[in-house]
């Protein structure tokens, strides 16, 4: 059985509970019998399992996306944001999309090789992949498996195209071969930017960089002429929402070249930890904030409808997506990035059991 993780102090950490999945038959709580002291409770360390995976390339369809291909170094992820919409895949794994999310993480070291033989494939057709969508590429753990460094070289040397989306400010230790990538039109960097308020930030993404320090990141990736996005995901209403002019500016300031913003998604589990935490750290406003989301999803904490689940629909929405046009306008920041090469692509030569004859 999976350790009772809500007897365990979640400090440090974006979730309050370790709420079962919806695959789960029995549910878990953890009651105070008297004897133990709040502070005498254990305090969650980070488990890192590893995952040799057959394949590491997923395919999608969805409209919504701009890409159909992406590559997942880890599942799991130590950032904790509390409302990353990635949170219930940790279900199929038998795990909790709670505290489990972001403290039982699995790293797959065999990416790069696995990543390398489907790029040799015959019948593989190059078009642009996407790092980080899922889960961050350059979450803390990175730097002691080095993952995604290693898919880098990989997709360097075969002239590969990425997109990647990341908080982590691992990434400026790659900055050589993203530099390089840059140069030849085979990357482009987005960079979410939740909240300028750093208080904020820590409670909603209590692993991440601060603001300031992801501001730094744009500029030192702009810097090495790496293409960057400024990313003002997810909007939280009555929370964030007020900031997005902010965000913005700011992202340009730093360098930023393009700009998107999301609405906060409840997909499955994420609803119920989200309000959790709101009634924990926002009760004055977790009832307005629920609101707003609803009147957007046809009453629903969510619709995962193609083409409406990004930003809802109705008045609000309606106008969020217009204070962000007026201001992209008066910052002259641009929502389509241009779009990279696929042209220098070459197959990757895997070792062969006979030598090479020229």
């Amino acid at each position: 059985m999976k350790p009772d993780l809500q007897s365990a102090q979640p400090r440090g950490r974006g979730t309050v509970s370790n709420r079962v999945s919806r695959f789960d038959r029995v549910s878990r709580h953890a009651e105070a019998d008297g004897w133990d002291r709040e502070e005498d409770l254990p305090i969650l360390r980070t488990q890192v399992s590893v995952e040799r995976p057959r394949s590491i390339i997923s395919y999608n369809r969805s409209p919504d996306l701009p890409f159909d291909r992406s590559i997942n170094p880890y599942r799991g992820c130590e950032h904790g944001c509390v409302y990353c919409f990635a949170r219930p895949s940790h279900a199929y794994l038998g795990l909790s999309p709670g505290l489990d999310f972001e403290t039982r993480l699995v790293a797959r070291p065999d990416a790069p090789e696995v990543l390398r033989t489907e790029l040799a494939r015959k019948s593989y057709k190059v078009a642009p992949l996407a790092i980080g969508t899922n889960t961050d590429p350059y979450q803390p753990i990175e730097r002691e498996h080095g993952i995604m460094r290693r898919c880098l070289e990989v997709l360097e040397a075969s002239g590969h195209p990425v997109a990647i989306v990341t908080k982590g400010a691992l990434i400026e230790r790659d900055l050589d071969i993203l530099g390089r990538m840059a140069q030849r039109g085979l990357v482009r960097v987005g960079i979410s930017v939740t909240t300028l308020d750093a208080t904020l930030s820590r409670l909603m993404e209590p692993r991440a960089p601060a603001p300031r320090r992801r501001l730094t990141i744009i500029r030192r990736l702009a810097q090495a002429g790496v293409p960057v996005r400024i990313m003002a995901s997810p909007m939280v209403p009555a929370l964030t929402d007020p900031e997005l002019e902010a965000i913005l500016a700011a992202g340009k300031d730093a360098g930023a070249r393009s700009a998107s913003w999301i609405m906060l998604r409840l997909p499955q589990e994420v609803s119920p930890l989200v309000q959790e935490w709101l009634a924990e750290h926002f009760p004055d406003r977790a009832a307005r904030i629920m609101a707003r989301l609803r009147e957007m999803h046809g009453g629903q904490d969510y619709d995962a409808r193609w083409g409406h689940r990004m930003r809802g629909e109705g008045p609000y929405a309606e106008i969020i997506a217009h204070r962000f046009t007026v201001a992209m306008k008066r910052l002259g920041l641009k929502e389509k990035a241009p779009p990279m090469r696929c042209d220098l692509f070459v197959p990757p030569r895997l070792p062969s059991a006979q030598l090479d004859l020229f």
